[in-house]
């Protein structure tokens, strides 16, 4: 059988990369987005600055595993990007299932798992700076 683990790890960077970067570029074009996050950060009582984290967890975190530079740690800044999402925004459906039987959070969660992997797995061959 085949086996392609460098490719794998190119092709795992890249889908968990560019999804992710969609979404922080999409807060960067509409800056107004951030009220959000702070308004969910002021209601927990935390300071509203760590909103701006999102950046780190969506373009620069993103573009470190895109790009193969120290993609370890840019997985890490995905998955702690995630676990706030998820705590802030979505712990009310952390439990549910969508009406098709799905879980309610599939999308964060590959998003979540998915960073945590490339964490494990480090960037591979195909990269800047291998890992």
């Amino acid at each position: 059988m085949f086996h392609h683990e460098a490719l794998a790890k190119l092709l795992l960077r890249l889908t968990v990369g560019i999804l992710i970067l969609l979404h922080g570029i999409s807060k960067i074009t509409n800056p107004g987005s951030l009220d959000f996050i702070h308004q969910n950060l002021a209601n927990i009582g935390m300071p509203t600055f760590i909103a701006y984290g999102v950046y780190l967890g969506e373009v620069i975190g993103p573009l470190m595993i895109i790009f193969g530079y120290y993609a370890r740690t840019g997985a890490l800044l995905v998955v702690i990007n995630m676990v706030f999402a998820i705590l802030l925004v979505h712990s009310g459906q952390l439990f549910q299932l969508t009406s098709h039987g799905g879980w309610a959070l599939e999308l964060q969660g590959l998003y979540l798992f998915g960073g945590l992997v490339i964490v494990l797995l480090g960037s591979g061959r195909y990269a800047i700076r291998s890992d």
